[in-house]
């Protein structure tokens, strides 16, 4: 979707200044946020894209007024909300006042290092032959949808220069509501900066972003 978090090309956002020897965290209660988005996905009712896409839908007046974990959290009360887990009365009451749905499973503490240390993978086998090939000309299709997507809005309608060709992955756009996990193959594709950004801009650049299957069409 063309939602508040595609930030890429935008402007009027000030440079990107990174912060020097940044820790991991800038308040106790961002690892506070971290362990209790984890723990709630860990529970098995949304996967990562629902997650995001949960980010992706706050208003954008909101997500820019919000830090980091902030959003997160924001999301894991809509997602919450979303799956029966928690209501607006025990939002208000700052307790569990109503009944709530039972999770699938409960992570506890012995088993979070087992857990992470797992991940969650998302590349599966593909038995169909990837569609293009390295050093083929590809164009990225020129769509504005309403759901979680991860081609970027400024890479829409451009063409590209298939790097390499990856496996397979879970399709976002599918996964995040609920339509099924649908895996494509994934591609490297590298575009100039001039075929991104225009007249104007830097001809030593190029960008390169990792695109599923069904965003690209030969060029």
């Amino acid at each position: 979707m063309n939602g508040p978090h595609d930030l890429g090309g935008q402007m009027g956002f000030g440079p990107v200044a990174p912060e020097k020897d940044e820790p991991y965290f800038h308040a106790a209660w961002e690892k506070r946020a971290l362990g209790v988005t984890l723990t709630a996905g860990a529970m098995g009712a949304w996967n990562i894209d629902e997650s995001r896409h949960a980010r992706e839908c706050l208003h954008p007046a909101d997500y820019y007024a919000s830090s980091y974990y902030e959003i997160w959290i924001k999301a894991l009360e809509t997602l919450l909300k979303r799956h029966n887990f928690v209501t607006a009365n025990d939002l208000a009451a700052g307790d569990a006042v109503d009944l709530a749905a039972t999770p699938k499973r409960v992570l506890k503490a012995e088993n979070v290092p087992a857990v992470l240390a797992k991940g969650g993978p998302c590349d599966r086998p593909m038995d169909e032959p990837a569609v293009f090939a390295v050093g083929q000309r590809v164009r990225t299709k020129n769509f504005h949808p309403t759901g979680h997507t991860r081609l970027p809005r400024y890479a829409r309608g451009k063409e590209g220069v298939i790097d390499a060709v990856r496996d397979g992955f879970v399709f976002p756009d599918s996964n995040a509501p609920g339509q099924g996990e649908n895996p494509q193959r994934v591609y490297t594709v590298v575009f100039t900066a001039a075929e991104l950004w225009g007249e104007g801009a830097d001809p030593t650049l190029t960008v390169s972003i990792d695109a599923w299957e069904s965003y690209l069409e030969p060029a």
